[in-house]
């Protein structure tokens, strides 16, 4: 007798261009998971209210899990899957934002934004979206192989007057090439 087997644990898809992350379950979209602040946070599908889950590295697994369980539960129901509706369009049509939506417009801010977008520029990155902080993932294209996907400031800016590391994603050119191409990478 052939078993089908179910999945016990929840899918993930790609993120989208605001780090949303789908959730799949049994073949079913649950809803979109994401981290702000060290916090993660789940949406279910057909909802726009977003439920703090959990934080630190189990977080995004706190996440799905939570929407399965609403699901098991009763309290959700899975919806066809969509665009997320925070997307931006998939070509760029002008600057992006200086600040991401989420993130109040401050001095302090606004002037980690403007060092943030001049060091994209300087390691040939291109936000897709406005400055979300250092610490939560911001969709960027990679300038050397068009590469799309979330990175962090915080790992793209280098540190103590350094150049970051000239591994920028799986896939991109060789480490040395990085280096060869790009002169902020030879300071």
């Amino acid at each position: 007798m052939n078993e089908i087997s179910m999945p016990t644990e929840p899918q993930l898809g790609d993120a989208d261009q605001e780090c949303r992350y789908p959730v799949r379950f049994d073949g079913h979209f649950l809803g979109r998971i994401f981290r702000w602040h060290g916090a993660w946070y789940a949406v279910a599908a057909g909802q726009s209210d977003e439920v703090r889950v959990a934080a630190g590295s189990i977080g995004s697994e706190a996440a799905a899990r939570h929407l399965v369980d609403e699901y098991a539960a009763g309290r959700i129901a899975p919806q066809q899957e969509t665009e997320s509706g925070l997307t931006a369009p998939d070509g760029l049509f002008g600057p992006v934002p200086l600040l991401h939506p989420r993130m109040p417009v401050t001095p302090r801010n606004t002037a980690a934004a403007h060092v943030a977008m001049a060091g994209l520029t300087a390691y040939l990155w291109t936000p897709k979206t406005g400055y979300p902080g250092a610490d939560n993932p911001w969709f960027v294209i990679c300038g050397l192989c068009s590469w799309e996907g979330p990175r962090y400031w915080s790992h793209l800016r280098g540190r103590n007057g350094n150049a970051p590391s000239a591994f920028r994603h799986p896939g991109c050119i060789d480490p040395a090439e990085v280096r060869a191409r790009i002169p902020a990478y030879q300071k």
